[in-house]
């Protein structure tokens, strides 16, 4: 059956070219529970076939990427907190949950930005926070943009390097996403020290 599900997901792509991984990957990161998976390994390895140029997937991918998280921020800021409490029970955002991200994104925006986009189960819905918050659209174009682009370079690469392997791309989408993790951990760790460090400077 998943065979037959990326048999699907392929041709899809392949009919619908560029302009079908953009709307695939905006649904991606809306509100859809749509994983990414299924939409940039297959147009990687249709790279691989030769049936579609990797660099376009890529800008394809990350545009659609960007502009479903701006479509969140944009939600967030016109409908508010009343809003994402009414309905982001359903993806297990409480009301002392926002306020924590909230407050974070006030210190830290540009990094929780870049780093949600890298974990699993949050990345749909980091920018709404962001929004919230009234990130710098700039700034939250740009973290969006680069978080996107990591995950959507590593998906791309595993489906034109493992074809259509699936044991193979499940096994190395595991690691994929446990380095991914681990970075996130190490910027994390570095960004609150180097924090921490300027603000006592500025104390003192």
């Amino acid at each position: 059956m998943i065979h037959d599900i990326a048999n699907t997901i392929v041709a899809y792509i392949g009919d619908m070219g560029y302009w079908g991984i953009f709307l695939l990957m905006f649904l991606e990161s809306t509100f859809f529970p749509f994983p990414s998976e299924i939409i940039m390994i297959p147009a990687g390895y249709l790279a691989y076939k030769g049936e579609m140029n990797l660099y376009m997937i890529i800008f394809a991918g990350i545009l659609g990427s960007v502009m479903g998280a701006l479509f969140n921020y944009y939600l967030a800021i016109h409908f508010g907190r009343t809003f994402i409490l009414k309905y982001g029970k359903y993806f297990f955002i409480r009301e002392e949950t926002l306020d924590k991200l909230e407050a974070f994104f006030v210190k830290h925006g540009e990094l929780s930005t870049f780093n949600g986009r890298l974990i699993p189960g949050i990345r749909q819905l980091i920018s709404l926070p962001a929004g919230l918050a009234r990130m710098n659209i700039a700034k939250f174009s740009f973290y969006t943009a680069l978080g996107a682009g990591i995950w959507v370079i590593v998906l791309v690469i595993l489906g034109y390097v493992l074809g259509s392997n699936e044991d193979l791309i499940s096994e190395y989408l595991k690691s994929a996403t446990l380095i991914a993790l681990l970075c996130v951990m190490l910027i994390t760790v570095f960004y609150i020290v180097r924090y921490k460090r300027r603000k006592e400077i500025l104390e003192d």
